[in-house]
């Protein structure tokens, strides 16, 4: 059985065959907001089937409008039933009219600390804004998560690792291009790895330019199988267990 840690499920992308598409999967999915209205409706995704959970956060490209009001939604909405995490949160420098950075990262740390109050852990976003987000992570030593879809260098993963941090490897991993995730992945403790899809997004090879799912999570599954020598099944296994124990699954 495989473990989704991260599709969107409440996007658009979805609404003509969301549910056929979630009961096709066997396994275990965590969507994770990116507003308010996404981290609803991933509530009610959760509710709804019993092998989803959720997440519930603000996105970076999606915080301009954010005001302190909306942490007492964000709270209510973590404390719902299968409710996992806090994510998907961060920070994202790669779009020019994304807010701007230093709101992005008052609003990022916010939500840390939101995850510290509940003692959840957090699913990160970081687009072109390493050295921020590992110098914000630097200052909340408690916390625990996921650096999603990591696109970091070696040394800044060595770092998040000795930290506690897990990594999530999606598509790109699966990619010719893909040298500096290859190269992560390789030196990767295997307790420390998850697997993802961020659906509909980011589709691995052979899927590639199509829309993604998490029936594609088995093609990460098995490049990192590969890069790890080990079978498709033991990395499902292993991955299964890490996705488990980080967000307290049983």
């Amino acid at each position: 059985m495989l473990f989704d840690t991260h599709a969107h499920y409440d996007d658009e992308a979805f609404d003509a065959d969301r549910d056929a598409v979630l009961a096709a999967f066997d396994g275990l999915v965590i969507d994770p907001g990116c507003t308010l209205d996404s981290s609803r409706a991933a509530v009610a995704l959760a509710a709804r089937h019993p092998h989803v959970y959720a997440a519930v956060g603000i996105h970076p490209e999606n915080c301009g409008d954010f005001v302190p009001q909306h942490m007492d939604e964000l709270r209510q909405l973590a404390c719902q039933p299968k409710v996992v995490a806090i994510g998907e949160i961060g920070l994202d420098y790669y779009w020019a009219e994304n807010p701007p950075r230093e709101f992005q990262q008052q609003v990022f740390r916010a939500q840390l600390e939101l995850a510290l109050e509940l003692d959840l852990p957090v699913i990160i976003h970081d687009r072109e804004a390493h050295g921020d987000t590992l110098a914000i992570v630097r200052e909340f030593p408690a916390l625990r998560g996921v650096f999603h879809c990591y696109s970091g260098s070696a040394e800044m993963a060595r770092e998040l690792l000795d930290r506690g941090w897990y990594l999530g490897f999606d598509g790109p991993v699966t990619y010719k291009n893909a040298r500096k995730t290859v190269e992560v992945a390789e030196m990767a403790p295997l307790d420390r790895i998850l697997i993802e899809t961020d659906s509909p997004y980011l589709s691995p090879v052979p899927m590639r330019g199509k829309r993604n799912d998490s029936r594609n999570v088995a093609y990460i599954a098995e490049k990192l199988a590969q890069i790890k020598s080990m079978t498709p099944e033991e990395m499902a296994d292993l991955t299964m267990a890490n996705g488990r124990k980080l967000f307290g699954i049983q």
